[in-house]
C-alpha cells in the first residue's frame, strides 16, 4: 500500500511539474493587447499641445501621427501634412506607463514632442500625456481619428 501510495503521489508530482511548465508564448498581456488594438497603427492628430502655460495645439493642425509596430513595444513613428512626411521612433516601457518619442529630422515644432512622456489616460480615442520624470508644465493630448 505504501509503494502504490509513494508511486501514485510522484506520479501526481510529475504530471503538476510538466503542466506547470506549459504555457503559451505567443499569448499577449491585456494591456499588450489594448495597445496593439486601440494604438498602434492608428492614425492620431494632436487635440491639445501646452508648454508652459501657452496653448500650441494649432502648430499641428493638418498633422497624423502613425506609431508603427514593429513589436509591441518600439517602432517607427510616421507623421504627415498632406505631402510631407516625416519618420521617427516610438518606444514604451514593459508596463505602458511611458513613451519615448523621438522625431530627429523633423520641423523645429516637432521638438517639443521629442522627450520621454507618461500616460496620464488612455481612455480612447484620446491619449493624455504628460512630461516623465519631470513638473515640466508640458500637456499633450492625441486623439485616434
Amino acid at each position: 500500500m505504501l509503494k502504490s501510495l509513494s508511486f501514485l503521489s510522484l506520479v501526481f508530482v510529475i504530471i503538476f511539474f510538466v503542466s506547470c511548465g506549459k504555457s503559451n508564448p505567443q499569448q499577449s498581456l491585456p494591456v499588450e493587447q489594448f495597445f496593439e488594438t486601440n494604438i498602434l497603427n492608428r492614425k492620431f492628430i494632436v487635440s491639445f499641445a501646452q508648454d508652459s502655460g501657452v496653448d500650441i495645439t494649432s502648430d499641428y493642425n493638418g498633422y497624423f501621427f502613425i506609431l508603427q509596430e514593429t513589436d509591441l513595444y518600439h517602432g517607427p513613428l510616421q507623421v504627415t501634412n498632406g505631402s510631407n512626411a516625416y519618420t521617427g521612433t516610438w518606444a514604451c516601457d514593459s508596463d505602458y506607463g511611458k513613451i519615448t518619442i523621438t522625431l530627429p529630422d523633423s520641423p523645429a515644432i516637432f521638438q517639443f514632442l521629442t522627450r520621454d512622456w507618461r500616460f496620464v489616460s488612455k481612455n480612447i480615442p484620446t491619449m493624455q500625456l504628460s512630461p516623465w520624470g519631470t513638473t515640466q508644465p508640458y500637456f499633450l493630448n492625441m486623439t485616434r481619428q
